[in-house]
Order: C-alpha cells, then structure tokens, then sequence
C-alpha cells in the first residue's frame, strides 16, 4: 500500500497546481496542525476548489477481495471490494517542515467527499465502517474503504454448469455534472484483476476471470453530460462438483436403462426393473433440485440434458410394455395381416438379423394327426372291427379300451403340443415382437448418441466463446 500511495503522489505532484493558499501552522505539531485545518473543516459543505469553474477531478481504484457468491434468482452478485477514491482538496496545502507532517489522517465527516455510488448497488453495504481518510500535504485526499458491494446483474445460465457471468460495476456521481466532477482510473484494468487475484480470499464456487474498464460521457438534463467509469467484471463457475452430482449420475443410469435391454421381454422383470430404474431417478432429480438455478429467463441446458434422460427413460418402459404385450399376450390376438407379417418378418427382420423362422418338422406331423385319425374312420378300418368282432368278448373290450386310450393321449399330446409351441398366428406375433424390440433398441443407441453429443458440442462451442 505504501508503494501505491508513493507512485499515485508521485504522478499527482507533477499536476498539481502551485496557486493554492498554503495554511499556516504556529507549531510543527499536531495540535497546532489541527487548527491550522480547522478553516478547511469548516468549508466541507462545499466543493473544494477556489473557482467553482474547476472541475474536480476523482481517481477510481479498487480491489476485489472476495466473491460472496450469485443469486441466479434475484439476479445478483455479491462481492467485497477495497474501494479507493483520490481528489485534490484545494483549501488543505501545508508546508510539511512547518506542520511537522506530510500526511495526516483527518475524520471523515470533517471533509468534502464526492458522492461516487454504484448505480448496480441493490442492498446497503454491510461492509465496516472507517472513519478516517488519509489527508496529504499537497492537498490530496485518500479515501480507502470496505465495501460490500450486492449488485444486480444480468445472469446468463444457459451454460450451467458452465457459464460465465459478466457482471458491470458503474462508479458515477450521484448529482454533479461533468463540468463539476470528472472521473479518472487509478492506473490499469490489468492491474485491478491481477492485485486481485492475489489477494482473493474467498471464491466459492466462482473464479475470476477477467476485469476492464471504459469511461462513458453521457447525456444528463440540461444539456449537460454526466460521465461513468464502468468496470466489467467476468467471473466463472467451478463445475466440478455439478459434473460429478448430476451429469455423471445421470450418464450412469441411463447406461444402465440402455443395458437392460438385454433382458429378455417374455419376463415381467424387465419392466419392473425399468420401472424401479424410472422412479430412481425422479427421486434423484428431487434429492438434487436444490442444485440447480432457479430463473424465469432462460431454460439451461442441464436441464435439457436431465428432462432427456428422463423421457429415454419413460420411452424404454413404454416399449417394454408393449413388446412384452406382443410376446406374451399374442395368443388371442388374430393373425397379423399380410402387410405387417411382410413389413416386419421380411423386411425389418433381415436388416436387424432376425429372419424369418422357418417351419419345423414336428409340425407337419401334427398336421397330418387328423389325416390319420381319419384313415382309422376309413372302410378299411371298419372292414377290420368287423373282421374282429368274431374274436372272444374279452379280446374285443380290451381291444377297445386300448383304442381309447390311445386316442386320448393324441389330444393330449396335440394339446400340449400346441400350448407349448403357440399357433403359427402367436408364433408370427411373437416374432414381430422380436424385431420390434431389436428395432427400437438400435434406434434408442442412436437418439442417445445423436441427442448427447450434440449436447456437448453446444456446451463446448459456447463455453469457449464465453
């Protein structure tokens, strides 16, 4: 601080004016200082120049100590600044060899201060109150305070969890004219952010990316102008913690969903682990809704991201449903007509690799049981239960119960048969259910890659401009 303060003199001195009324001290003391000021305390109600005509000119610096944190609801942002004015009071020129001092620190109600506001302030600053401001030989006045600055600022949250903010401090008088107050910047916007970055203390979750600085004449009533020194302050999100609490997890389940696919649909516990795998992440979503941004402005991204995941979640249960409802209910439903058993069996299942199955054996056999059952009924047949019937009573009724039997364990046969392999309409069904599933599983990698590697290419593109 001494080392500003000896390069800011140093720079004042060469513009000083030499015209100004030297005060008088009897003693090289401070008693007899502070009566010999006494005469310049009693002038604070007006501004501090001998003509009125001279504009005052006050210096801006300051340094960001820390960044309290963003409230993307309210739309502010809070930070702790050092605040430092310099302006030349006139009337305060002593000769320092008969006041026995260069510099003397004076309370502040006792001096001329220049009414320099932020215009984005929105609360009142909380900051400690110092009472006292360095006064110099030369006539220079050093204000140096702490200031708590909450600042209402236009918040971009489409990037979260990786936004940059750009706030603006705007640093004017509250009633003088530029022909009464003029603004000047101590030094460089570079050199703001870099004393900055050293003595930041606390961050949270924002770092500091960038400070610069305009000033700004402006168009007041009158047709006089005002003028404002703005300072544009860029701060960034730290994502880490967001990555890891809500896009991994994410990522995780609906690796998950993707993989259940494997499961065979024929079995109810495929839905209902998708179904459990849906109400996971609705909890999740609630557990983590504190995390995200609340604003009416904009919809981010993450929260895209995070409604997608959720729906390609919903769509895989509904699939699962409905070729579940294909595999295993198919039994009573009619046969499929001619141009879905085309559609899907020729020309969707070769091009996910599932052609159609072609017919068994056993099948032809079990066709032809009624042919049989109707050669047993033919002339020939009854020729020979005629023939029979000339062989003893016992013969005849074991002969027969044998025929029963053997007829009954047909049907039977045929029975189960049928139970176990379907009709050819359920077969057909269960089939295009098949390349159903296998269909839309494709088309499910697809959305997901398609939909989040755009996600990342918006992210990145617009994060690197930022």
């Amino acid at each position: 601080m001494t080392h500003f303060l000896t390069v800011m003199l140093i720079q004042m001195q060469a513009f000083s004016p030499c015209n100004s009324a030297i005060l008088n001290c009897s003693q090289p003391d401070a008693p007899s200082h502070l009566r010999a000021l006494q005469s310049v305390f009693n002038l604070s109600s007006i501004r501090p120049v001998r003509n009125m005509s001279t504009p005052t000119t006050v210096s801006i610096h300051f340094t960001l100590f820390g960044i309290l944190g963003v409230d993307e609801k309210a739309q502010v942002l809070t930070t702790f600044i050092w605040e430092n004015l310099e302006w030349r009071n006139e009337f305060s020129v002593w000769d320092p060899d008969k006041c026995g001092s260069e510099w003397i620190a004076v309370p502040r109600e006792l001096l001329w201060v220049p009414d320099i506001v932020i215009n984005e302030f929105m609360e009142k600053n909380t900051a400690p109150f110092v009472p006292y401001t360095y006064l110099h030989f030369k006539g220079w006045v050093f204000d140096e305070k702490p200031v708590r600055v909450v600042s209402s600022c236009s918040l971009d949250i489409y990037l979260f969890p990786f936004d940059t903010q750009n706030c603006t401090f705007t640093f004017n008088s509250y009633i003088h004219y530029e022909k009464d107050i003029q603004l000047e910047l101590i030094g460089s916007s570079d050199e703001i952010l870099q004393r900055s970055k050293e003595v930041m203390s606390t961050m949270g979750e924002w770092s500091l990316v960038g400070i610069t600085a305009k000033k700004y004449s402006l168009p007041a009533s009158f047709g006089e102008y005002y003028q404002e020194l703005r300072f544009f302050i860029s701060v960034r999100r730290h994502s880490t913690m967001y990555v890891m609490n809500l896009l991994v997890p994410s990522c995780f389940l609906i690796t998950v969903d993707l993989f259940s696919f494997i499961l065979p649909p024929q079995n109810i516990d495929r839905s209902i682990f998708k179904m459990t795998l849906v109400l996971g992440y609705t909890v999740f979503l609630l557990s983590t809704n504190d995390l995200l941004p609340i604003t009416g402005n904009t919809i981010p991204l993450i929260n895209v991201f995070l409604s997608l995941c959720l729906a390609l979640m919903v769509a895989s249960l509904l699939e699962t449903i409905f070729v579940t409802n294909l595999m295993t209910g198919s039994t009573h439903y009619d046969p499929a007509p001619r141009w879905i058993r085309d559609f899907f069996l020729h020309v969707l299942g070769p091009l996910v690799r599932l052609p159609p199955k072609p017919k068994q054996q056993e099948d032809i056999v079990i066709q032809n049981h009624d042919a049989q059952e109707m050669k047993e009924s033919s002339p020939k047949a009854k020729g020979t239960e005629i023939s029979e019937q000339k062989k003893p009573l016992n013969e005849e009724k074991t002969l027969q119960v044998l025929k029963n039997l053997n007829m009954d364990l047909q049907a039977i046969h045929l029975h189960v048969v049928q139970q176990l392999k379907g009709s050819s309409s359920s077969a057909e069904w269960v089939q295009i259910g098949a390349i159903t599933d296998r269909l839309l599983f494709i088309l499910y990698i697809l959305f997901i890659s398609v939909s989040f590697i755009t996600l990342m290419i918006i992210w990145a593109s617009l994060y690197s401009k930022s």
